[in-house]
């Protein structure tokens, strides 16, 4: 798919770290001019699209700040006059505790930044697609948006609600040209994880362990799933929580 997206303009938040990186040098490598949305401003994001010749643009944006966010879509199509994809990445754990022990401020932020957030980005990607016409969104929730984990309970509330909220607007603009999925990730080696395990081994073996393909995922295997359903390919794919989970939800 080299070059299939010449041209075209994408979207990534979260995009300093993780998947959201390796999303936005996938869409560079493609083609795309790609914006890198995040609240901490890391250069190699930036350095490592450019090095491969590609155009990219940093973008501060707090994702649970509406007036943020409209002007980071503002900003998009004032550089680049237009916007063909966006995939609402930025997210946070939050705080580890069971439901009874959420702090409310737990609650609120883990939900402002997962859910509203993804929320408010595309209710401004929206906009400029529906100006275009086309257009296509994914959006990261998890496989814990899929089934429930113990000690998460914002976190799991969240990618739950971000499915629903893939599947709810899928179909509003469906007829406008516009698609709209998710994908839900399983165990990724990714800086979260590692404030999971504080990169001690024994515990990473544990979260392998729990995988049934024997490992964990690395975050350009996602950005192969997030890169597929925003091409022609997955034209017919609108609607849908594709689980990129090394098999955890067949279990």
């Amino acid at each position: 798919m080299k070059n299939k997206f010449q041209d075209r303009v994408a979207i990534v938040t979260g995009g300093s770290f993780g998947i959201g990186r390796a999303t936005a040098i996938a869409f560079a490598k493609r083609g795309a001019k790609v914006v890198v949305v995040d609240w901490v401003k890391d250069d190699e994001t930036i350095n490592a699209i450019k090095g491969l010749g590609g155009e990219a643009l940093f973008y501060k944006c707090d994702v649970s700040n509406e007036s943020e966010v409209r002007m980071m879509v503002e900003k998009t199509i004032e550089t680049y006059g237009r916007l063909d994809f966006a995939f609402n990445n930025a997210g946070i754990e939050g705080e580890q505790g069971i439901t009874a022990e959420c702090s409310s401020e737990n609650w609120n932020r883990t939900i402002g930044v997962n859910l509203t957030g993804v929320w408010l980005c595309m209710k401004y990607e929206l906009e400029a697609m529906i100006k275009a016409g086309k257009g296509a969104i994914v959006n990261c929730a998890s496989i814990a948006g899929l089934v429930g984990f113990q000690g998460l309970p914002a976190y799991v509330a969240s990618k739950h609600g971000v499915v629903g909220l893939t599947k709810t607007t899928a179909l509003e603009y469906v007829k406008q040209g516009i698609r709209v999925n998710a994908v839900c990730p399983g165990v990724i080696k990714t800086p979260m994880i590692d404030r999971f395990t504080g990169k001690d081994k024994v515990a990473e073996k544990q979260y392998e362990d729990m995988e049934p393909i024997g490992r964990m995922g690395e975050p350009e295997e996602v950005a192969e799933a997030v890169i597929w359903l925003c091409s022609d390919e997955a034209s017919f794919v609108t609607g849908n929580a594709m689980a990129v989970d090394g098999g955890w939800i067949a279990q």
